[in-house]
């Protein structure tokens, strides 16, 4: 039995992240995992209407998500790069980062699992946990709009660990490019890019590293984008390259595993 038919457990949750739904659907939607839709929708062959997951509801909130906090830094932040922008971005917007908002708002307890990720451990798995952080989210927005979502969003992901970047300087790894990437593509289930040595020139004392980051498509295992940076170590110029490449995914957009089934 899942605990999100319990009303009293779902008023804790709309306590815990700052809204009362207008439609309450919408919240037993977003933190309905498709393992528990599947095994609704086997119960009852023939008809028409598929029990709803949470998958939609996450690929909204996962833009809303995007644009609330770019929003913030960009107001925030105006003496800010766009470069130093996006790796602050990837940040905040990681399943690093997410995970442990997820924990917070002990959002396990309200999963409705199958009972396959039940036994599986399913409340406590990071990927579902982001994933129904994130259709809460896009089920803030469309229950209540985007002003509702904007305060839920920034008091929840965004400001405290803004504050405690600002104040106490303790996000180092949000000035690891290489770091912020890895945590951006993992988020987005992709792969590493490759790091590739091109060329090593200049004396044994003062050498000039030529790096490529290579970004590979979901799917085909095809070149998506290319960074190529020098750098007087290894280190640095891969720390560039991986720069590049935030950049360039910040201009696109976000990409998921359907399109390429």
């Amino acid at each position: 039995m899942n605990v999100t038919t319990n009303s009293s457990e779902i008023a804790k949750l709309e306590t815990a992240i700052g809204h009362a739904f207008i439609r309450p659907e919408l919240l037993q939607q977003a933190l309905t995992h498709s393992s528990q839709a599947r095994e609704a929708e086997a119960l009852r062959p023939g008809v028409a209407d598929r029990p709803g997951d949470n998958e939609q509801l996450e690929f909204l909130g996962d833009a809303v998500l995007g644009l609330v906090t770019t929003e913030e830094l960009f107001r925030r932040f105006p003496q800010f790069s766009e470069g130093q922008l996006s790796k602050l971005r990837a940040h905040l917007v990681s399943k690093n980062h997410l995970i442990s908002v997820a924990e917070r708002l002990d959002l396990g307890r309200y999963l409705r699992l199958g009972r396959g990720e039940e036994k599986s451990g399913g409340r406590q798995k990071a990927a579902l946990l982001v994933d129904a952080l994130e259709a809460i989210l896009g089920a803030v927005y469309l229950d209540a709009g985007l002003e509702t979502a904007r305060p839920l969003i920034l008091n929840h992901i965004v400001l405290p660990e803004l504050e405690a970047f600002v104040s106490q300087g303790t996000a180092g790894k949000i000035t690891d490019y290489k770091s912020a990437l890895q945590e951006r593509l993992q988020a987005e289930g992709r792969l590493q890019p490759a790091y590739v040595l091109v060329n090593e020139s200049g004396p044994e004392h003062q050498k000039t590293f030529t790096i490529e980051a290579r970004l590979v498509m979901l799917g085909n295992g095809k070149t998506e984008f290319t960074a190529r940076a020098k750098g007087s170590t290894k280190k640095n110029a891969e720390q560039d390259a991986a720069r590049q490449v935030l950049e360039y995914l910040a201009t696109q957009a976000p990409s998921f595993e359907g399109e390429h089934s």
